[in-house]
């Protein structure tokens, strides 16, 4: 089992730029692909991005390619999404999440962090 910490969210101004990491604790980190999620108020939960074990395949939502990079750092246990050129359309809670295997649906990821926030004012 593994636990999940989100940290880095922040009020910022469009066309500015925020990284959130995401630190795990409790089990192997390079076992789990990782999985970036976000919820507006009265939205679904939609995905983001997501980079697999080794760090070598990413995908991204059509939202935020060109304008959001997710990396990871096995050695610190710690995925990153940075985001850049926001838009008041990007504020949301951002949550983290880690399972076997790369997705882009919320339903495959096992284990969740509880969410930092991300405002953009415009």
């Amino acid at each position: 089992q593994v636990q999940l910490v989100e940290s880095g969210g922040g009020l910022v101004k469009t066309g500015g730029s925020l990284r959130l990491s995401c630190t795990a604790s409790g089990d192997t980190f390079s076992n789990y692909a990782m999985g970036w999620f976000r919820q507006a108020p009265g939205k679904e939960r939609e995905f983001v991005a997501t980079i697999s074990r080794g760090g070598v395949s990413t995908v991204y939502a059509d939202s935020v390619k060109g304008r959001f990079t997710v990396s990871r750092d096995n050695s610190k246990n710690t995925v990153y999404l940075q985001m850049n050129s926001l838009k008041p359309e990007d504020t949301a809670l951002y949550y983290c999440a880690a399972d076997s295997f790369t997705s882009i649906y919320r339903e495959s990821y096992k284990y969740w962090g509880q969410g930092t926030q991300v405002t953009v004012s415009s």
